[in-house]
């Protein structure tokens, strides 16, 4: 349950936040009292931060007039020499002074207090420069890889569309050989039918089977392979052929012949 404090409280705050305008209409429960409890804390944390950084501020101020009181007082002690008489090209001078030493965010004008400020701003300006390269070198890397990508991605693009035409005419080549593939199909079953309605019509005729086609192949296919069988026999016959007669025994076979049976 809301404590009647807690509820006191939120509400001061909603109206210090608000002003004038009136406050949302939201739901009382235990998460929204929650969350406003944290905002009120973090908005006080952060009135607190500011309070001090304006109470700072209003420190160095009266430091820096005071400091600036005491060197005006110190120049017309010692020179008789005030910012009112100072010509245009001093004042300019000192004004150029006085805001370098705001930018530099030195305590004070003098040379001890520039030379460390000059100091860690080089320092900050190599610091910076050294990674300006570096994203210049890492910048010009990039540049290089996405190059080499739209030229490999273009490269990727034609090959992809010649391979597509490839894909097309070779579609197309098989899409026609397809047809002629159904046409020769389709032929063949004609002549199959054709050829077993004439075996047919022969066989009513009385047509002997050993004129048929396949009767007619399987002879030819059987003379061949005798052919092949009988190539062997012809070169060992032309190897007798070749041979010379023997003289002697022809000669005996000629005197047997001549002498009578009787004797």
């Amino acid at each position: 349950m809301l404590s009647p404090t807690l509820a006191i409280e939120i509400a001061s705050w909603l109206k210090k936040v608000f002003g004038d305008q009136p406050i949302p209409q939201y739901e009382v429960n235990p998460r929204t009292t929650e969350i406003l409890c944290y905002l009120a804390e973090c908005n006080q944390a952060r009135d607190r931060d500011v309070s001090l950084v304006i109470e700072d501020l209003k420190q160095k101020a009266a430091e820096y007039e005071s400091q600036g009181v005491y060197l005006q007082d110190l120049l017309m002690e010692s020179i008789s020499l005030s910012f009112t008489t100072l010509s245009s090209m001093g004042s300019n001078y000192l004004k150029a002074l006085v805001d370098s030493a705001v930018v530099l965010e030195t305590k004070d004008t003098s040379l001890a207090s520039f030379i460390p400020a000059v100091n860690d701003l080089t320092s900050d300006l190599l610091q910076t420069e050294s990674k300006n390269e570096e994203m210049e070198t890492e910048l010009t890397h990039l540049r290089k890889k996405l190059t080499a990508t739209l030229v490999l991605e273009k490269r990727l693009q034609e090959d992809l569309r010649k391979t597509e035409q490839h894909l097309s005419v070779e579609r197309t080549k098989a899409h026609s050989h397809m047809r002629n593939m159904e046409f020769l199909k389709a032929k063949s079953e004609d002549f199959r039918c054709r050829i077993k309605v004439a075996e047919e019509q022969l066989s009513a005729r009385g047509m002997d089977a050993s004129l048929s086609h396949q009767a007619i192949v399987a002879l030819s296919e059987k003379l061949s392979e005798l052919k092949k069988q009988t190539v062997p026999v012809k070169k060992k016959l032309e190897s007798y052929l070749d041979l010379m007669p023997s003289f002697p025994s022809l000669a005996d076979s000629t005197v047997a012949a001549r002498i009578p049976l009787g004797m």
